[in-house]
């Protein structure tokens, strides 16, 4: 069957930095704000689900600061992918992977944020893993920001919410166009920047009881985020012969729970405010029309600054990506089940199954999120995160028979086929945790997304072989075949 994806089609995988990489502190590089999460591998279900929903604190932030422990920090060890990124690459090679998403770490490169100069040791892994990447036949969609920066800029300045940290970014970001420019196809300034609403420490580094007013934080640091993707993308422009440079939010596609006008409505103020108040700013260059009550409902009044608006206006996006798990519904009544999801909790939609971590699974809601997406900005979209976080069990033989994942992902593509089939101009789909990697949600090594198993617990034990799942060779053979999925 022919699933009508275009010959040049970007298959691959993605990854981030702050949950593979480790070499935590290695070659100069600082210490960023993903590290100061902790984990204990002796809490219960509850406990950890809980503690995925609990902001980041003064006290936890300090004592953070005052340990070395890399074992109950796992963004300090990751995957140790600083150190193993070549046999990685290998296994993505061997897969056939057209293009490979991970982000650069911030306090690499700056290892404080604020540096006169860059760390060239940490410039230097980036042109190595890049140039790597290049030489396998696989084109670089880069991040510049997945949640992680430098803790000077947060202990110093205040994090995003300091208008200064716009510039700090500007000149990371001129400075990876200038040194990593010709080994990188597809730029991303921010990884879901509607996360900085909807988990404020990881998405702007805002710590709510340092906060009098929770809400002022987050919106002015979000204008900030705003202008500084602006900024980026000038400056690709600038410096780049073929600026790729793109915007994207976690998306959540919600549906009204029935047919009634309140929860239409319901719905239509969920996706304004959850998902187009984002992409508005980023494909339109302004705030839509419903930002004022928006805000005036949640009492921000944001400071713009003369030149602010005009930045937004001619600095759009070259195209829009998203990341894509799961969908929700609308309602105004009170008494549906919640159920969890990517950044945040919603109400269960009872014609959908859950994944073992309570995630609904609607495979047709890409299809819708492909279509509205595109209808609405008519920019080329790159799919940059879709996947299922698993529970996988290492056979006596040592296979992982994943058949679970390989139905979640056929379902998927064959939604994007639909998708391109509607006109949609979709050019790539980077499947999430590609390898297996330290979960951002719930800080968890079980919580396994890859066609690639890392043998590493929750308690930082294990020997980080890697090996191969059932899912592996389903993927090749899709990425062979052009899209073909077989189940």
């Amino acid at each position: 069957m022919n699933q009508q994806f275009p010959d040049d089609f970007l298959w691959g995988g993605a990854i981030s930095s702050a949950q593979a990489e480790g070499g935590y502190l290695e070659d100069g590089k600082g210490i960023d704000t993903q590290s100061m999460r902790y984990f204990n591998s002796e809490w219960d279900r509850k406990k950890r689900d809980e503690n995925r929903n609990i902001n980041m604190t003064s006290e936890r932030f300090q004592v953070a600061q005052e340990t070395k422990d890399e074992v109950t920090y796992p963004f300090r060890h990751g995957i140790d992918f600083y150190h193993r990124y070549k046999e990685d690459l290998a296994l993505l090679e061997e897969m056939g992977m057209r293009v490979f998403r991970t982000s650069i770490d911030w306090s690499r490169i700056y290892p404080n944020g604020d540096d006169e100069t860059p760390n060239e040791a940490g410039i230097q892994f980036y042109i190595d893993l890049f140039t790597a990447c290049q030489a396998k036949g696989m084109k670089v969609f880069a991040t510049m920001l997945h949640y992680g920066m430098p803790i000077n800029l947060v202990t110093k300045y205040g994090g995003w919410k300091n208008r200064k940290t716009i510039f700090f970014f500007e000149k990371y970001a001129r400075t990876l166009y200038e040194r990593l420019g010709d080994l990188v196809d597809y730029w991303l300034p921010f990884n879901e920047i509607n996360c900085n609403r909807f988990n404020p420490y990881n998405g702007c580094a805002v710590i709510k009881d340092q906060e009098k007013d929770y809400n002022q934080a987050i919106f002015q640091a979000g204008h900030h985020q705003f202008l500084a993707n602006a900024l980026a993308v000038k400056a690709g422009h600038e410096l780049l012969e073929q600026p790729m440079i793109g915007g994207m939010i976690a998306r959540f596609t919600t549906y009204p729970a029935t047919c009634k006008p309140e929860d239409v409505m319901q719905a239509i103020l969920d996706e304004n405010y959850k998902n187009y108040f984002y992409t508005d700013v980023l494909a339109r260059g302004k705030y839509p029309s419903y930002t004022k009550r928006m805000l005036e409902e949640l009492d921000v009044q944001l400071e713009i600054q003369e030149g602010d608006l005009e930045l937004l206006r001619e600095n759009t996006v070259n195209f829009m990506s998203f990341s894509y798990y799961m969908s929700m519904i609308a309602s105004v009544a009170p008494d549906y089940e919640i159920t969890s999801g990517n950044l945040l909790s919603g109400m269960k939609n009872p014609y959908l199954e859950t994944s073992d971590w309570g995630w609904q699974i609607d495979p047709v809601g890409l299809r819708v999120s492909l279509n509205e997406m595109y209808d609405r900005y008519q920019l080329p979209i790159f799919i940059a995160e879709n996947g299922l976080g698993a529970h996988d069990t290492v056979e006596d033989d040592g296979s992982i028979h994943d058949d679970y994942r390989i139905d979640y992902l056929a379902k998927h593509v064959e939604q994007m086929a639909e998708a391109i089939h509607d006109g949609v101009d979709l050019i790539g789909y980077t499947m999430w945790g590609i390898i297996d990697i330290v979960s951002c949600g719930t800080i968890e090594m079980s919580k396994r997304y890859g066609v690639i198993y890392v043998d590493l617990d929750d308690a930082g034990k294990g020997s980080y072989e890697r090996k191969k799942k059932a899912s592996f060779d389903w993927y090749k053979k899709v990425i062979a075949m052009n899209g073909i999925t077989l189940h």
